[in-house]
């Protein structure tokens, strides 16, 4: 009989030692070391199913054939979108997310809309009386979807080497165990080997797996950071659980591009895909109304509009607020200091108040343009036309300096109706080329924009 081993490992970082140490030496946490079995490799071997045992030979390129069919459909827009096309045959996705944000809803709405597809949900978390509860309340029924409550990880391959489904989804990573290890669930060896007994199951078996994970307080994927590097493809759901609106972005995608971004709205039976963003991020905008302004803003590539709200009262107990949702307030209070000492508007003593309207964050910095005229419009209590869009960056300076893809930001507001756009003096024969009905604005400083907008 093997000799069982032991070996401490930082739950932090995921670094081993041979004994107890109170601070790590990799990553400096304290208290973080526990104690850990190493199973032998006999063991291991036996844990895997015979059928996921197929023995590898090297293959030239010329001999390896991709298709692009071969992807799984999600049947769901704005996830095709963010994967690439859908789900690769044995690729792995982690998804992670704030708890409550919806993400077991996304997974069991993907997985009951794939007809004609056998998918195995396994939670670990959930009962199947409420796994029935969700689905009834999503509305949504799949026969070829067959449900497991389960968390050893050993049961798990056993009945995916048995049903042989076309799609796994384990709900969540943090909740299964292997008999191997002796440790809590969701410790850093269970979270490692059983991503492991996965990846050596799924892969030979060209399963793709949907795998959901926890968060930690400061909102990155808790476990080890090898479980990232595991898996094929890592999305994160983002969102307010008080506003509507939830955000799917890839932060690693073996398999497409990064940049892409999917929005969701979240309703009574679920989640709905949002096809086009702006009309639901603009408000009415037949009153004329000062303090608000629309910003042309890229996350990721795409384009959409946005409305700022801005509100600036004076001071009622001396010492100014400044108060910001959806927008970075340093950087609120740097464009007020630009205003103030650039172009000699005196906010010093005013309270400003600003809003992004539906909840959403945002961090493009052609934000700036539409922030400063939101400003400027509720100080003077001048209304913006409401045909008007825009996108630049406010420099310290200053000056308004040119953003990227200004193209398609472009292309997108005079696809939604505006008249007029500003942005910065950049290219202005390449924009004109682009023969759009909508008046191409350039502004070089404050002071100009200023001019446009509120002369006369």
């Amino acid at each position: 009989m093997a000799k069982i081993k032991h070996t401490f490992v930082c739950q932090s970082c995921g670094v081993t030692s041979p004994k107890w140490v109170g601070k790590c030496n990799s990553c400096g946490e304290w208290n973080t070391f526990v104690e850990e079995i190493v199973a032998p490799k006999s063991s291991a071997k036996a844990a895997i199913p015979a059928s996921a045992s197929v023995e590898a030979r090297p293959f030239k390129l010329s001999e390896i054939s991709i298709r692009e069919s071969d992807r799984l459909n999600t049947n769901n827009g704005e996830l095709n979108r963010v994967l690439g096309g859908g789900f690769v045959p044995g690729g792995i996705t982690l998804l992670g997310g704030e708890p409550g944000i919806g993400k077991s809803t996304l997974v069991l709405q993907v997985a009951l809309s794939m007809k004609n597809k056998k998918v195995l949900y396994v939670s670990g978390e959930e009962s199947l009386q409420q796994l029935k509860l969700r689905a009834m309340r999503l509305k949504q029924d799949n026969e070829d979807c067959v449900f497991l409550s389960e968390t050893s990880m050993e049961k798990i391959l056993f009945h995916v080497d048995k049903e042989k489904p076309n799609f796994l989804i384990i709900d969540s990573i943090q909740t299964v165990v292997t008999e191997m290890l002796d440790t809590a669930a969701g410790s850093v060896g269970q979270i490692r080997e059983c991503a492991n007994m996965i990846l050596k199951t799924v892969k030979p078996l060209q399963i793709p797996t949907l795998l959901i994970g926890h968060i930690n307080k400061e909102g990155s994927l808790a476990g080890p950071k090898i479980l990232e590097h595991i898996v094929d493809t890592v999305l994160q759901f983002e969102g307010d659980r008080n506003h509507l609106f939830r955000i799917l972005r890839s932060s690693k995608n073996r398999f497409g591009s990064t940049s892409e971004l999917g929005i969701f709205e979240m309703e009574q039976t679920g989640l709905r895909e949002v096809i086009n963003p702006s009309e639901l991020l603009l408000s009415n905008q037949e009153m004329q109304l000062s303090g608000t302004s629309v910003a042309c803003v890229q996350d990721g590539m795409r384009s959409f509009m946005i409305e700022v709200q801005a509100l600036v009262s004076s001071a009622a107990y001396g010492t100014p607020q400044r108060s910001s949702t959806g927008f970075d307030i340093r950087r609120l209070n740097m464009l007020l200091a630009v205003l103030e000492k650039r172009a000699g508007f005196r906010l010093m003593a005013k309270d400003v108040f600003l809003n992004i309207a539906g909840g959403i964050k945002i961090q493009d910095p052609a934000m700036d343009l539409a922030v400063i005229t939101s400003v400027l419009s509720s100080s003077f209590d001048l209304a913006i036309d409401s045909r008007c869009c825009f996108a630049g960056e406010v420099g310290l300076t200053g000056e308004i300096r040119p953003v990227n893809r200004i193209e398609q930001r472009i292309i997108e507001a005079d696809k939604l109706g505006f008249r007029r756009i500003y942005v910065a003096v950049t290219n202005p024969s390449k924009l004109k080329s682009l023969g759009l009905n909508i008046e191409i604005q350039v502004v070089r400083r404050i002071e100009e924009l200023v001019k446009s907008l509120f002369a006369g």
